[in-house]
């Protein structure tokens, strides 16, 4: 199995407003950034799709470490809340609806693909691959702005 690196980020103005992910998928010192945007979403849906895209740009199955600064999606995979709210219908443990279950069920088939290991890093504090998936992400949010639609692009395609 290829050992891929993929590192996430979003970012959204406003909560909910326009948003962007920032996306970098890493092999043998190759590396391929991705970006894109949402008029109207939250950060959290942003981060989702950051995670998602990069999982979906892979060809194959591999095993992946995957960094991203947002607790809600580590903790949603490494603690068992996203597998537990899909068995309870998309409930969580309070009864309350869970936010973003259309994401989830992509992640989830995704992560079942994949072998995958999920690596926290604190956002602005100098991660050079995590300050530039915050770069990507804030120019996918701006040029969703200014389009009034949502996109997804590759760096230099």
């Amino acid at each position: 199995m290829k050992k891929i690196e993929i590192f996430t980020d979003g970012a959204c103005s406003g909560n909910p407003g326009p948003g962007g992910y920032g996306t970098i998928l890493r092999f043998n010192n190759i590396s391929k950034e991705l970006y894109g945007g949402d008029p109207k979403t939250t950060n959290n849906r942003m981060e989702m799709t950051a995670v998602i895209k990069g999982l979906q740009a892979l060809k194959e199955p591999c095993e992946i470490t995957l960094y991203s600064d947002s607790k809600y999606v580590i903790d949603a995979i490494t603690k068992g809340w996203a597998v537990g709210w899909k068995k309870r219908g998309w409930v969580k443990a309070d009864k309350k609806p869970a936010l973003n279950s259309d994401l989830w069920e992509i992640i989830l088939q995704l992560l079942a693909v994949h072998k995958v290991e999920f690596v926290w890093v604190k956002g602005h504090a100098g991660h050079t691959e995590n300050e530039r998936c915050d770069e990507l992400a804030v120019k996918g949010s701006q040029e969703a702005r200014s389009l009034g639609a949502s996109f997804d692009k590759v760096v230099g395609e």
